[in-house]
């Protein structure tokens, strides 16, 4: 059988519609063709090579797919007939896992979990019928990842490339309340547009996130580095020795990180301990400095870019009143960082205004469903 990916190298990155306009800047950059966005995501064309290469190197995407079959699909019963029809044995053995995530909208079939099942029977009876055996399914950690869309009564059954969200570095060992998604922080330092020469620092580091997606962003470091294996590598015109090199080639790239270039502080001594640690996974020279500060104490900066993801009290639960927190803030920038750029996301956009500095520009980013907003301020 032929898959629908074969035919034309055609591939859905999904992304956050407010980064699409980055995301489709790396994905050009990283060798990508035929680049047209979408909702929720990005069509592309590659090769596989650079296939492989987007998946290891992507900074801002969550997932790439790979269609195996398109069709029309007013029912369940013609679902599962469709999806009977994929020689399953070409992805997935009985010995192994899978999991299926499916999104249905406008369509006969109403609900995602219910599309979902019957993708899930006619991938296990189809392996159970012909070797007596079924496989499992595993939603936390699958060998084969499948992902289910109908959209209008279309619907399309693709391979997740990714073998899961890409947003997952591995770095994370541990976090404080609310932690950033690594995407939606790799977001923020793209739109602050670091030269990855003047210093950076993060007064608010909590779990360090930013921290880490600047150091992968200085070093050039391929952000899933740590990944021990990609969907990828279940299709059936998978090249390992093909992949090696794409690895090798990213590895070669990296080069390292200056001292003093990427600092960050924090008033809870646990989130320091944790930033710490969570950043000397790739880190092992230690030139992050992490220390035990109140951000409200800033030492003088003068050329250096500020950025952070202050506490809002959503996400955490508190429903403290963060006014005079942010006014504070802002006041200690004004003073003490005179000739800088400062880069905020605001979980809470009514922050914003509590912070008494003027934005040079806004873009709306959410996180974890959340309605947050990124500014950009010029301290000159």
């Amino acid at each position: 059988m032929v898959y629908e990916y074969q035919k034309n190298n055609r591939y859905f990155a999904q992304v956050a519609d407010e980064i699409k306009d980055l995301a489709e800047a790396e994905l050009q950059s990283l060798g990508a063709m035929s680049i047209k966005p979408a909702h929720r995501g990005i069509y592309f064309n590659a090769v596989p090579r650079v296939l492989y290469h987007i998946n290891y190197q992507t900074h801002l995407i969550n997932r790439i797919l790979a269609p195996l079959l398109f069709f029309d699909c007013h029912s369940d019963k013609y679902l599962y007939k469709r999806a009977s029809e994929i020689p399953w044995e070409d992805f997935l053995t009985p010995a192994q896992t899978f999991a299926v995530f499916a999104t249905v909208s406008d369509s006969h079939i109403k609900h995602s979990k219910f599309a979902a099942l019957r993708l899930k029977d006619a991938v296990v009876d189809y392996i159970r019928d012909r070797t007596g055996d079924r496989p499992s399914i595993d939603t936390r950690h699958p060998d084969l990842w499948l992902n289910l869309h109908i959209w209008n009564n279309r619907a399309t059954i693709s391979l997740d490339t990714s073998g899961g969200s890409l947003h997952r570095r591995g770095y994370r060992l541990n976090a404080v309340d609310a932690p950033m998604m690594e995407t939606l922080a790799a977001a923020i330092i793209k739109s602050a547009r670091w030269d990855r020469r003047i210093p950076i620092h993060d007064p608010f580091c909590g779990s360090g996130t930013l921290l880490c997606e600047s150091y992968l962003y200085a070093s050039n470091s391929p952000p899933g580095i740590l990944r021990d294996k990609y969907g990828f590598e279940k299709l059936p015109d998978y090249d390992p020795a093909l992949w090696d090199v794409v690895k090798e080639e990213g590895l070669k790239n990296i080069r390292p990180v200056p001292a003093n270039l990427i600092s960050g502080g924090d008033i809870d001594p646990r989130a320091v301990e944790i930033a710490r640690e969570n950043s000397a996974v790739f880190d092992k020279e230690g030139v992050i400095k992490i220390n035990r500060r109140d951000a409200l104490k800033l030492d003088p900066a003068k050329e250096v870019l500020i950025v952070c993801n202050p506490p809002y009290g959503i996400r955490s639960g508190r429903d403290e009143d963060l006014h005079t927190l942010f006014k504070q803030f802002g006041d200690a920038l004004k003073q003490r960082c005179k000739g800088s750029n400062v880069c905020i996301y605001f979980g809470n956009r009514d922050h914003l205004n509590s912070l008494g500095l003027r934005p040079k520009w806004k873009k709306p980013l959410s996180n974890g469903g959340l309605d947050g907003l990124l500014a950009g301020f010029n301290l000159f």
